[in-house]
């Protein structure tokens, strides 16, 4: 007689093995969260034809759109002028989020050239980069070659929260 027959509860995700993850999957809410608390993403993109990435710096809008500050001329710019396709990750690590936190997605990228639109956005993501000094942050800044990257997500490829899990999703038990 198995365990399920006699009556007894399947073990939690996380209990007996980690193989099935579809119920520690990352809230919507959960993102939000980890958006506000994580500053930095891995931003994916193709160069020459192969996948690429860097860590940058990021915030979310309202709408939930990811904004980067970088450069003209660099590998991400004149990548997304060819091929607008991207991918972002965000981790909780070095966060003070309980639990590891994870959300992968992909998305649609637009340049801001504007000089407007780029101040507008280096002043929005001053407060949360560098929130004891934002306006040194904003004239560092605020050089000639400033652009933004706008993510407009279009689909989570994936995502994980730990705390969905029993136990610690290291296989030790913790007091759930």
């Amino acid at each position: 007689m198995t365990r399920e027959s006699a009556g007894a509860p399947s073990p939690r995700p996380g209990e007996k093995d980690i193989e099935d993850l579809a119920a520690a999957r990352l809230s919507l809410s959960g993102q939000h969260e980890l958006w506000a608390a994580q500053t930095e993403a891995v931003f994916s993109f193709l160069q020459d034809g192969l996948p690429t990435s860097v860590v940058m710096s990021f915030g979310v809008d309202d709408a939930g759109h990811f904004w980067f500050a970088t450069v003209e001329g660099r590998h991400q710019v004149r990548a997304v002028d060819a091929d607008d396709r991207v991918a972002i990750a965000v981790s909780s690590t070095g966060t003070d989020l309980a639990g590891r936190r994870m959300v992968a997605l992909r998305g649609t990228a637009t340049i801001h050239r504007d000089r407007d639109v780029v101040r507008r956005t280096i002043e929005w993501l001053a407060p949360r980069l560098a929130p004891e000094d934002p306006e040194a942050f904003v004239r560092l800044l605020d050089s000639p070659r400033r652009v933004v990257l706008e993510v407009e997500p279009t689909r989570v490829t994936s995502s994980h929260d730990s705390s969905r899990l029993a136990g610690d999703g290291r296989g030790r038990r913790r007091e759930d």
